[in-house]
């Protein structure tokens, strides 16, 4: 199917083209700022971006309520989900919850972030730039850590939470 409208395509041939992409969930924490609680959101546009210099990337809508204190922080910690944590997932999707009230999903690390247990990889990044992109703002990451296990990813794809199956075919 191909539609164009004048200033791009129907927002709805896009949204249904994207769901399309499959992609490791992420979810991104950082810290509130001082006297302020833990933030975190998931993000489905995490991709690599160099080796040199080592950089990594998120998006983020500028509306919403996690934007402020991602636009103030120095540091964020990245996390790939493993197959499994579909309600580690959902919680960080969701809107308007203590996304950190289960004390034993996540521990205290550098820089005041939480970082959550038993996910695929982490990875804690230095903010480099910010770089405004229509509603959205390109957040780069510059690693200063990182840490992964052999598992699983937990995929999302076509609006759900997918896995590989043991040959490593969706």
């Amino acid at each position: 199917m191909t539609v164009t409208a004048p200033y791009g395509i129907d927002p709805h041939l896009l949204l249904g083209t994207l769901r399309r992409h499959a992609t490791t969930v992420t979810v991104v924490t950082l810290s509130g700022g001082p006297g302020l609680p833990p933030v975190g959101f998931t993000a489905t546009s995490f991709t690599s971006v160099s080796l040199r210099p080592q950089l990594v990337s998120f998006c983020l809508d500028r509306e919403s309520t996690s934007w402020p204190a991602v636009q103030q922080a120095r540091h964020v910690a990245v996390h790939l989900l493993a197959a499994g944590q579909h309600d580690l997932a959902r919680t960080f999707a969701t809107k308007g919850i203590d996304r950190f009230a289960d004390q034993t999903a996540w521990t205290p690390g550098p820089y005041g972030m939480p970082l959550l247990r038993g996910v695929l990889a982490t990875l804690v990044c230095e903010v480099d730039a910010r770089v405004p992109a229509g509603d959205h703002a390109i957040v780069l990451g510059r690693p200063v850590h990182a840490e992964h296990r052999d598992a699983e990813p937990l995929l999302y794809h076509m609006g759900g939470y997918r896995r590989l199956d043991r040959a490593g075919t969706p």
